[in-house]
């Protein structure tokens, strides 16, 4: 007889609230905060404004924050797509 042992290690708790202040106390924001949705992109038209130097301050933000690094410049480019994407994102690396 064979036994299936599960553990649960769980999800990081990654609120929207904390990833919005991090983005403001990190980057220079061409939009209004209350504006900020989780959709709402990081990145080109209609989003946020944020430029290369402000990617860099929130990969550094977060790995001083939750310590996951961000090495990798496509999953930076993915998980960089809006506050939900990377919310999402960071919840997965548990």
């Amino acid at each position: 007889m064979s036994v299936l042992l599960v553990i649960d290690v769980g999800m990081r708790d990654v609120s929207f609230e904390s990833l919005k202040t991090m983005l403001v106390e990190n980057c220079v924001l061409k939009v209004q905060v209350d504006d900020i949705t989780e959709d709402t992109p990081l990145f080109g038209p209609g989003s946020v404004g944020l430029d290369s130097l402000d990617a860099l301050q929130m990969t550094v933000a977060i790995e001083q924050q939750y310590g996951i690094p961000i090495s990798d410049p496509q999953v930076a480019r993915e998980a960089f797509q809006s506050l939900g994407t990377l919310r999402r994102w960071l919840e997965s690396q548990a």
